[in-house]
């Protein structure tokens, strides 16, 4: 563990050249989500929207990704306190994370426990180790989870599997919830995987990574409709960029599949 934070931001370069930053959450021994841990993670996604990689990998040392939030955290809240954590939680973790510019993967490697999951939920893939194990048990100390994974479960499984997840709290396997959608890939050697994934999506067209992103975010708010409204101005811009002239320009001279991306 980090002498001074619980989490470890390291920003590294693929092969090609490209920018990888990977958070490591590393708080034994159960990598719990106490005040110090959340303010951490905040403060690290604030660093990646500041200046933003090519791809981000979340992840977590330890026997567990996370045994769940401290509940000392929730302990003697007001009304108006529980509802100024939740808004603080989506204004520098959960929102924060989906706005960044480029893919976020997180890796599953074992129990996956409240706001570690609902932090999964925002991340564009999800991949998981056989092992891992999900789960948002709230219900425990009378709360419902609401650092936006009903919601974002909802979209992923539908409404009825969310409302099972999160009423019975119980404990889903990672194999469970690929069938489900959720979980969008589960690896024998999930960091492996993990790792390879995003110095793959980190070498190429992150300005069209990030057009993605915007488009399925107005799916999100508002349907297809809103999607298509969105899309001409947005992968419009694209025909700007370096990376699609020249990766067009390689599609002509040397075929598909032979272009190099810088990012730009």
């Amino acid at each position: 563990m980090s002498e001074t934070k619980p989490t470890r931001l390291e920003r590294i370069e693929t092969a090609g050249g490209a920018e990888v930053a990977v958070i490591s959450v590393d708080h034994p021994p159960l990598n719990l989500f106490d005040q110090a841990l959340l303010d951490s993670l905040a403060a690290d996604i604030a660093a990646l929207t500041a200046e933003p990689p090519r791809a981000v990998l979340l992840r977590a040392d330890g026997k567990v990704v996370s045994g769940g939030v401290d509940v000392h955290v929730f302990e003697g809240l007001s009304v108006a306190e529980g509802a100024q954590l939740w808004r603080t939680l989506f204004a520098g973790v959960i929102h924060p994370i989906e706005a960044l510019p480029c893919p976020v993967v997180f890796a599953a490697h074992g129990l996956t426990l409240t706001a570690a999951f609902e932090i999964a939920l925002a991340c564009d893939i999800i991949l998981a180790a056989p092992k891992a194990r999900f789960g948002l048990v709230e219900t425990v100390v009378g709360l419902t989870p609401s650092m936006g994974g009903p919601q974002r479960l909802a979209e992923r499984a539908g409404s009825g599997r969310a409302r099972e997840l999160v009423m019975t709290a119980d404990l889903y396997a990672a194999a469970t919830l690929a069938d489900w959608g959720v979980v969008n890939a589960v690896h024998d050697d999930v960091d492996t995987a993990a790792r390879a994934l995003v110095e793959r999506l980190a070498d190429g067209p992150t300005r069209a990574h990030a057009a993605t992103k915007k488009i399925i975010e107005a799916w999100r708010s508002g349907g297809v409709a809103q999607a298509d409204s969105v899309t001409p101005e947005v992968s419009g811009e694209l025909f700007a960029t370096a990376d699609l002239r020249g990766a067009v320009q390689s599609f002509l001279t040397n075929g598909p599949g032979k272009a190099s991306y810088t990012g730009r």
